[in-house]
């Protein structure tokens, strides 16, 4: 048994980052233009210079993980050879779902597919024809269904692997032991763990904003508020609050209990759409968007901006894959403590597969309906999203449908519950890299890192609205790119060490478990299994 780890701050983390981003707060909130225009610079450096190492590697980390699952390294089990999955598979994938992207399916499930029906990507077709639907279906889930998941994938499997088989803290940091030795717990340790904090905090940050920003349409859609920074900000203070109350409440129960009914919730929502709406369209749309989608998916992973549209890419592709790879520190953690034996190959097909097929159905139902009515009926939605922004379009959806206040109240609810599920992790995670990987950081901690996050979302909205978002995500995820890379040789030198036997499923000697700051798994997450 490895001897409990100290729970206070770690100041070779806590004080670089808080640094760098007390700074960033501090420059957006006293010179916000100049903050604006520097960062526009970076962002087009990191997009003409290395979009292509995030197209690349984002490609890269799907053939990873689906090679794995596949291989004789599948057997392994994320623990000992005797343990066995603590959760339910339902239950795992409603959890890992719900904080892995809920609000921004939210956000852009009716927005994604009705901007590329209006201007396809890479002018592949006429705008607002039946091409056009067509190509905007098979990339809006190109974004959102294979490669984001692979993303959090590789970092949740080798978290989990080296924490609950190889008995290492629950830092990304100790993930590299295999190929950096002691120096993982070194200087090169704390900087990989100051990045993936970093990263956490803008991941957070953009959807804090996405959240905020939608709310806000609602609540004008509804009552007539009116749409403003102001209100947005009100929002992101509010939600903040409530959020930061979660996360230091110690009563986990109660936040995935508010999560798994969201998700019946949404799944409801859906299911009023396809039974109200046009149920044939959207079965012929599923069948053909996905033949589409998977019979281009090896050109649309590899596209770059060499022969294409390179401001399309930065401002969709390679903003997606930034924003999946900021939010990967902090999903892939919860991912991972949720995933205690299951072997790799039940991780890759769960954390994968089947979410990405929930993805399919999500868009299919939400955008095919979007769709639908832009090509057969009453339509407006594509001149709404133009003139009032993509927050606005789920409600201009639901409003050509019966009872749409209370299906707009309803979706309010989903992203406000969305957002504290989401931003609650985050917080937590936060707290977990700046002490030590304890899973039980101190409150303070917790709530300075909320704080900030709300602080740093405030500041991206007044700096630039959804562009200001997009620009932080992509600038903060680029250096933790390199981390990703690093985790999969790394993770990929410790498998080749695996025993046979333990390759086999058969007993090995066992590993140190990890130490006595862990939490029971109940008291994060609900229904462990028998």
């Amino acid at each position: 048994m490895e001897r409990s780890r100290p729970s206070g701050i770690d100041p070779a983390v806590f004080w670089p980052a808080m640094f760098i981003i007390l700074g960033f707060v501090g420059w957006g909130t006293v010179f916000p233009e100049s903050l604006s225009a520097v960062s526009k610079t970076v962002l087009d450096a990191i997009i003409a210079d290395f979009g292509w190492s995030f197209v690349f590697s984002s490609a890269g980390f799907v053939v990873f993980a689906l090679f794995l699952a596949m291989s004789r390294f599948g057997k392994i089990r994320l623990g000992q050879d005797d343990e066995r999955p603590e959760f339910r598979t339902a239950s795992w994938i409603c959890m890992m779902f719900s904080v892995g992207m809920g609000i921004g399916l939210m956000f852009w499930g009716v927005a994604e597919p009705i901007y590329h029906f209006a201007d396809p990507p890479h002018g592949q077709a006429e705008p607002r024809t039946l091409e056009a639907a067509l190509v905007a279906m098979k990339y809006s889930y190109f974004h959102w269904a294979l490669h984001p998941w692979a993303i959090y994938a590789v970092v949740g499997l080798a978290i989990a692997y080296f924490t609950f088989r190889k008995g290492k803290s629950n830092l990304i940091s100790a993930a590299f032991t295999p190929i950096l030795g002691e120096a993982a717990s070194g200087p090169i340790g704390k900087a990989i763990d100051v990045l993936a904090l970093i990263a956490t905090l803008f991941g957070t940050a953009t959807s804090l904003g996405l959240g905020a920003q939608q709310i806000n349409s609602g609540m004008n859609f509804l009552w007539g508020t009116g749409v403003s920074n102001a209100i947005a900000l009100a929002i992101i203070g509010v939600m903040t609050v409530l959020f930061i109350l979660s996360a230091v409440s110690g009563v986990g129960k109660g936040i995935q209990f508010l999560s798994n009914m969201n998700m019946i919730i949404a799944m409801l929502l859906l299911v009023f759409l396809v039974c109200i709406g046009p149920t044939i369209f959207m079965f012929n749309t599923f069948t053909e968007s996905l033949g589409f989608y998977l019979s281009d998916l090896v050109s649309m992973s590899l596209r770059t901006a060499a022969f294409s549209d390179g401001k399309w890419l930065g401002n969709w592709t390679i903003f997606y894959w930034a924003w999946w790879i900021s939010w990967a520190p902090f999903v892939g953690v919860f991912i991972a403590r949720i995933s205690r034996g299951r072997t790799i190959k039940e991780f890759v097909i769960g954390v994968i597969l089947i979410p990405s097929g929930v993805t399919f159905i999500w868009f299919t139902i939400m955008g095919g309906t979007a769709l639908h009515s832009e090509l057969f009926g009453a339509g407006g939605i594509v001149e709404a999203v133009t003139k009032e922004g993509a927050a606005v379009s789920l409600f201009t959806l639901l409003a050509q449908y019966p009872f749409a206040w209370l299906t707009s109240l309803t979706a309010i609810f989903l992203v406000a519950i969305f957002f504290i599920s989401g931003a609650d992790a985050g917080a937590v995670v936060m707290g977990m890299l700046s002490s030590r990987g304890t899973l039980e950081p101190k409150p303070g901690v917790v709530v300075l890192w909320g704080v900030l996050a709300g602080a740093s979302a405030a500041v991206l909205l007044v700096m630039g609205g959804l562009q200001g978002l997009q620009t932080a995500s992509i600038i903060a995820a680029a250096p933790f790119l390199l981390v990703m890379i690093g985790l999969c040789f790394s993770l990929w030198h410790a498998l080749l060490d695996e025993p046979e036997e333990g390759r086999a499923g058969r007993p090995v000697p066992t590993s140190a478990m990890p130490g006595t700051g862990d939490v029971e798994a109940s008291e994060l997450v609900p229904e462990a299994a028998s």
